[in-house]
């Protein structure tokens, strides 16, 4: 409270953070929904963050882009987006490294949800479910924001079909998730531009995603 306080003094941006856990104490979807939209409701009105930043993790895979974490982001969001005007993020836990298209294919679906049910922000990615030195990469932010933009002003409906066919490409490997490869061997360190393996990866991914109808 000290610190918040202090900042609010300051005059500075404060952006809160929670990540309710699917199949902790928390329980299964539904329950896990509504603790995500009680933590954010709370974060502006006890706290007075300004932007709040999400993240539900799965506490098999600790990972926010299974289908189950999608879901409760998805309807938290839409809840809060639909009845207020506050300012919504959602961080990015992919189970594959770098250089891989289940990388890619994870971060597409969560950055087409997070778009579809209204968050302003979006803010990744963390590869390898961030606790592996050297793996992340400009290149997952690149499909984060360009997933978002393609899907942007989406049907619902369509949304929902196009997710289905994406999260059935990867949710086969959540217990064998490529391992990627670490910052500097996928990038050139000195020019900090993505190898031809990267890109043709990234490729490859948008060709995957183009027939599950999201067309970057």
């Amino acid at each position: 409270m000290n610190m918040i306080a202090g900042w609010e003094q300051s005059g500075d941006i404060i952006m809160m953070e929670q990540m309710p856990i699917f199949g902790g104490y928390c329980g299964g979807v539904e329950e896990t929904a509504i603790c995500d939209v009680a933590t954010m409701l709370a974060s502006f009105a006890l706290f007075g963050c300004d932007i709040h930043l999400d993240g539900p993790i799965h506490i098999r895979w600790g990972t926010t882009t299974t289908v189950e974490t999608l879901q409760i982001a998805a309807h938290a969001a839409a809840a809060l987006d639909l009845n207020t005007d506050l300012l919504l993020a959602n961080q990015y836990y992919t189970l594959a490294g770098p250089c891989t298209e289940m990388c890619l294919l994870e971060i597409a679906a969560q950055a087409v949800t997070d778009t579809a049910s209204g968050r302003e922000l979006v803010s990744g990615v963390a590869s390898s479910k961030g606790v592996v030195k050297d793996k992340t990469t400009g290149m997952e932010a690149r499909m984060m924001g360009e997933a978002a933009a393609t899907a942007a002003g989406m049907e619902i409906s369509e949304v929902n079909k196009i997710l289905g066919s994406i999260i059935g490409c990867y949710k086969d490997q959540y217990s064998k998730p490529p391992l990627g490869k670490r910052f500097q061997d996928c990038y050139d360190v000195k020019n900090i531009a993505p190898t031809e393996e990267y890109i043709n990866v990234y490729e490859k991914a948008l060709n995957t995603l183009g027939k599950c109808g999201l067309n970057i």
